[in-house]
């Protein structure tokens, strides 16, 4: 009698439906492309709505800011936790449900007086937690199969439809706005695609079976029979000395610094959508308009940097802080086109960071431990992110000028830092080779 396969060896579903991993990098794109079109159509809109709800440039600075911590920080329990019970695709499931259910639900916040921009806060966070929670998990899952296909094509390939999506669900939210007048129209909208974005989800679960490294694990430790040696002593580790990064590599955290100071200098488009209309630059339809062209530059360069990243290596990382110290002189312009440059260089910032940036944590992260390293990796920014949202929104009140002079500083000692974590990499490989 043939003995059953361990827990998470195989997909849900019939023999020899595994998909290979191509096609499930394309099909995690896909989900991607859908889910996108809801969060990041609604995160076009998130300046102008909460403007109209009586928001001013430092609510909106940190309500943004907030989100994106929020998104990063809560992954150093979600990373952990789904590391440790192997359920990456439940975990992933969930997070995409809380940001499908979550944006539709602004729809209803100009309806509520004044509590509406209260309630507009909680749902743009709500929304931010459904990105927190699946994030390592679906990090983890694109991981293991991008490993076998190449990791910088595989992410960049994954973050390019991702960020289709991202320029399409803009154009819907503008044309929808632009066609009925109402804000609140937008994120209505955003119901449609994302249905389509569990469907796609839910299909593509069952035919692919949790990362392999799962199912090397014995079923008995997960439960209550010891392991031995060092499997041992990493089981009986606190849950905080896990979820912190106990045992991570100390070129992961250098790196992980660097990546926190360029998210925290890179600002958020509410802002820059907020700057856009209360300057009477643009008006709210056209807003996410601009947002989807910056969501396109951020594709590009996605799929670009990734490509040199298989193939000259970690240099073209140092693109991001030169990028991000860009940004504020030209999006907060005074002037339409120039600001529209300055988003699409926020979208080419963006989009680095958001993909192959990552792909760095998974060459020097091994995969058993990829999801909570995802996880510290992520609250390393969001801590950076939120201070960066309350430091921009105050200096877009005081000064544009002295917010370009502090962000350009910062990305300096983002760069140097960066040089460091980078060295220790080139280090260690070389003495891996010798």
């Amino acid at each position: 009698m043939s003995t059953p396969p361990p827990r998470g060896s195989r997909a849900i579903g019939q023999p020899g439906t595994r998909w290979a991993p191509w096609r499930v990098v394309v099909m995690l794109g896909v989900t991607s492309l859908a889910a996108d079109m809801v969060y990041e159509g609604a995160r076009s809109l998130y300046g102008p709505l909460l403007a109209s709800l009586g928001a001013t440039a430092v609510v909106v600075g940190v309500v943004t800011g907030a989100g994106e911590a929020v998104a990063l920080i809560l992954r150093l329990v979600s990373g952990p936790l789904t590391d440790r019970t192997g359920r990456y695709w439940a975990v992933t499931i969930v997070g995409y449900a809380l940001t499908v259910v979550s944006v539709p639900l602004l729809a209803f916040t100009p309806f509520l007086g004044a509590a509406g921009l209260a309630v507009a806060s909680v749902l743009i966070l709500l929304e931010r937690v459904g990105k927190a929670v699946r994030s390592p998990a679906k990090s983890a899952l694109l991981a293991d199969a991008a490993t076998r296909v190449g990791t910088g094509r595989g992410f960049g390939v994954h973050k390019a439809l991702d960020q289709t999506g991202a320029f399409l669900g803009p154009l819907l939210v503008a044309a929808v706005v632009g066609a009925t007048g109402a804000l609140w129209w937008g994120p209505a909208a955003l119901a449609v695609p994302g249905v389509v974005a569990m469907i796609v989800l839910f299909a593509t679960r069952a035919h692919t079976p949790e990362p392999a490294h799962r199912a090397a694990v014995p079923e008995a430790s997960l439960g209550g029979t010891p392991r031995l040696g060092a499997e041992a002593e990493q089981e009986h580790r606190s849950w905080f000395a896990r979820a912190v990064g106990a045992g991570l590599p100390r070129v992961f955290f250098w790196y992980a610094a660097a990546a926190g100071l360029m998210t925290g200098g890179l600002v958020t488009f509410g802002l820059i959508g907020y700057h856009l209309v209360v300057s009477g630059l643009a008006s709210d339809a056209a807003v996410p308009v601009i947002y989807a062209f910056g969501m396109l530059a951020e594709a590009l360069g996605a799929l670009v940097i990734g490509w040199f990243y298989d193939r000259i290596g970690t240099r073209v990382l140092y693109a991001v802080p030169v990028l991000v110290a860009i940004v504020p002189a030209v999006a907060m312009s005074g002037r339409l086109w120039v600001s529209i440059g300055g988003v699409l260089v926020w979208g080419l910032a963006f989009g680095i960071q958001d993909s192959t940036i990552k792909a760095l944590v998974a060459d020097v992260v091994e995969a058993p431990r990829r999801a909570t390293a995802y996880g510290v990796f992520a609250a390393v920014q969001g801590v950076m992110a939120i201070g960066g949202g309350l430091m921009a929104g105050w200096l877009y009140d005081v000064s544009v000028t002295w917010l370009a002079i502090v962000v350009a500083a910062t990305q300096l000692v983002a760069a140097v830092v960066l040089g460091v974590a980078l060295r220790m990499v080139r280090r260690e490989r070389a003495t891996a080779l010798s």
